[in-house]
């Protein structure tokens, strides 16, 4: 069935992303482009000379040409890490986010992430929202407004991501020091779950119903949950009502990945139509990948996925109607 947007729909007992034409597709995607790097002095000349100071010009004669050559269809989550935190300046810093002109220039499928609660792993100067205030309700307003109110009849659009690797209730990888958002040690009594329960809801019924308020049309893809660490079941239930896709980024070897996903996917049984699961590891799927950088066997398996995945006939991506 033909749509103007993405969808998730099961055959045969597989669930795919359906694209507006009505197609399955394998969102292959890359993470991370930043034109910044082309800019230190050194180099200056490179940008100037070559993309003449444009943005515009390196995203559409560079980027999408690159993206295209090398077998994505798909941009990923846009935003570089460009300072490396440590043990004594615990926070990571990442660019900004593409704008909606930028992801017009690029003419590529892709994601976005909205930034209603930056509680991601990495960073570990993020105090957690009181979800329950109307501060957090009247900033998740104004945040889709701004972005989900420009994007909202794009066709190229697959969906929102919510939150990179939140640390609802495990210790941060890469900051040991930052405490989760719930103690696990309190998860083990019935009060501290029941309370994860109630806050997770909030969190994600109110982010969703800003969502829909500005954008009826597009997927709502979920945090993208770190698959080795703790995600409570208590999350994975409050979630599933309020969006389409439950998204883990999660680096191991496939075997340990289908167990897990096969386990997760029990908890998006909660809606009739079930949930399709996707991989976040470099780029965005519906199936379970490794790094392309990792070494040996799991790096040439990769390029092996790529190749095939390259083979499903695409169509034509129609423009969205601000950029007609």
């Amino acid at each position: 069935m033909k749509s103007r947007f993405f969808t998730v729909a099961e055959q045969a007992g597989r669930w795919w992303f359906m694209t507006p034409g009505g197609n399955p597709m394998f969102s292959i995607g890359l993470n991370h482009i930043d034109s910044a790097p082309l800019r230190y002095p050194e180099q200056e000349s490179l940008w100037s000379d070559r993309y003449g100071n444009s943005q515009e010009r390196w995203l559409r004669d560079r980027v999408t040409a690159d993206l295209r050559a090398w077998g994505f269809n798909t941009v990923g989550w846009t935003q570089e890490v460009v300072v490396l935190g440590s043990a004594e300046s615990p926070v990571d810093r990442h660019s900004r986010n593409f704008t909606f002109e930028e992801y017009q220039w690029l003419g590529l499928y892709y994601c976005h992430m909205l930034p209603f609660a930056e509680i991601h792993q990495w960073d570990a100067q993020t105090p957690y929202p009181d979800v329950f205030g109307s501060v957090f309700e009247e900033w998740c307003d104004y945040v889709a407004r701004s972005e989900c109110g420009r994007m909202a009849d794009d066709p190229k659009l697959i969906g929102y991501f919510l939150s990179d690797c939140p640390t609802w209730a495990h210790i941060s990888l890469h900051y040991p020091t930052k405490k989760p958002w719930f103690d696990p040690d309190a998860l083990q009594a019935p009060s501290g779950r029941q309370e994860l329960a109630r806050t997770a809801e909030k969190y994600y019924r109110t982010i969703a119903e800003a969502i829909r308020r500005y954008d009826p049309n597009h997927l709502i893809l979920g945090d993208r949950y770190e698959g080795k660490a703790l995600v409570p079941e208590e999350v994975l239930r409050a979630a599933a009502p309020y969006v389409d896709v439950l998204s883990f980024q999660y680096f191991s070897d496939a075997q340990t990945i289908r167990r897990d996903f096969n386990r997760w996917h029990a908890h998006g049984q909660t809606r009739a139509a079930g949930r399709c699961l996707r991989s976040q590891s470099g780029g965005c799927r519906c199936a379970p990948a490794v790094r392309i950088h990792d070494a040996g066997a799991a790096r040439d398996n990769m390029l092996c996925g790529l190749a095939l995945l390259r083979r499903i006939p695409e169509e034509p991506i129609a423009p969205s109607r601000a950029s007609r």
